[in-house]
């Protein structure tokens, strides 16, 4: 891992601790322990030195929490000193597990509450940390990223409140649009990406997949992900497709325009393996819908890939759509919460992130270039001659 060799060359920037809110805590727990255990392995010849008093711990976790009141009023608490520290706040504003009480009514946190509940730890560093990053998987309100007509800019307003606050850096995952990073030109925003996890938990659940340009083919399911697909078939050496979406632009359900068909452009599927790519699962009808007409056209297997995994529907039509053979695997990140009901079917798998996230936050801490972290074609190559040759 090129990353840890420059990382024993190199001075901290500040002490590490990281905030992982209760949102998070799982994935945090997990990135901790990679950190341990990178700084365990370290060869670092200079760690007498004051400098590294702090370096080899057991734990850079943090206490950190936001206590409600009955109201449903909350405050932001740390659990031990930030003073000089190199503060690194997680948060995943997508999990709806978490509730609290309202007047003794029982509400479930929204990404709304989560936010909020960020600013809150942010506050209560009250600028003694020597420096804040927020580390923030699904960006907050990133589908609301454009203004079109008379409506607000959720994203651009919510990134400069955050910097406003004193945040040096704010890293995210496959950003709707990272573009967004505009309305804050002269601060850290970083976009990463995670095709080399995708391949790695394809390759292993799917052991007989063959990578070339007669077996295997990658979709866009519309016009917003296509520089995902345009890269996954690059770097894999396969030819790609892609549907648009026909929309009735007179009506509003559910907050946009309702999806009236979607038009394919590509070359044959027929027999074909499809791997489906795109940043986020909603719903799950636009992707299914997808997949069905992919199946339609004659496809072999159909294996959907995405960033984050909402099923803000449940799991049901998925079940439906497996049992009738419209797609075959759902991979997704374990960037944002995952229900229990996830793991209990067969043909969801997770890809495990918090290796990546510990390299990422390591690699801030130490202040060096994260170039090769961004870029993961060397990793996906080395990962397809090794599949080649059946080492996986």
């Amino acid at each position: 891992m090129p990353n840890i060799k420059l990382m024993e060359t190199a001075l901290p920037t500040a002490p590490l601790k990281i905030a992982a809110h209760d949102s998070c805590r799982e994935l945090g727990e997990k990135v901790n322990k990679y950190i341990v255990k990178f700084r365990q392995d370290t060869l670092k010849e200079s760690l007498d030195s004051p400098l590294f008093a702090s370096y080899k711990q057991d734990n850079y976790l943090i206490e950190c929490q936001c206590p409600r009141f009955g109201s449903g009023e909350a405050k932001g608490l740390l659990g031990e000193s930030i003073r000089g520290k190199d503060l690194f706040v997680m948060v995943d504003v997508c999990n709806y597990s978490l509730t609290y009480t309202v007047n003794g009514h029982l509400n479930r946190m929204s990404p709304d509450d989560h936010y909020q509940d960020l600013k809150r730890i942010i506050s209560a560093a009250n600028g003694k940390a020597h420096r804040v990053n927020v580390i923030m998987p699904f960006l907050y309100e990133s589908r609301q990223h454009k203004r079109t007509k008379r409506e607000s800019l959720d994203c651009a307003l919510a990134l400069q409140e955050l910097v406003d606050m004193g945040v040096s850096n704010i890293m995210t995952f496959d950003a709707h649009d990272p573009r967004v990073q505009n309305s804050i030109p002269l601060h850290g925003f970083d976009n990463f990406n995670p095709p080399y996890q995708f391949m790695k938990a394809l390759l292993r659940t799917e052991p007989d997949l063959k990578v070339d340009k007669d077996h295997l083919m990658i979709v866009s399911p519309d016009e917003g992900a296509m520089h995902r697909a345009v890269y996954f078939s690059n770097v894999l050496g396969v030819n790609m497709g892609m549907f648009y979406k026909r929309r009735d632009y007179s009506t509003v359900v559910n907050g946009k325009n309702p999806i009236v068909a979607h038009e394919f452009l590509g070359d044959d599927v027929k027999g074909k393996d499809i791997i489906i790519v795109d940043d986020m699962i909603s719903s799950g009808e636009s992707m299914l819908d997808v997949a069905r007409q992919i199946k339609d056209r004659g496809a072999n297997r159909v294996f959907v890939c995405t960033s984050f995994g909402l099923f803000t529907e449940g799991f049901e039509i998925f079940d439906e759509y497996y049992e009738k053979g419209y797609i075959d695997r759902v991979i997704t990140t374990n960037l944002t919460y995952l229900p229990p009901e996830f793991y209990e079917r067969s043909y969801f798998t997770a890809a495990d992130m918090s290796k990546f996230l510990a390299l990422i936050i390591d690699s801030f801490n130490h202040d060096i270039t994260i170039g090769r972290v961004l870029d993961p074609t060397e990793k996906i190559h080395r990962l397809l001659e090794k599949h080649k040759v059946g080492l996986l």
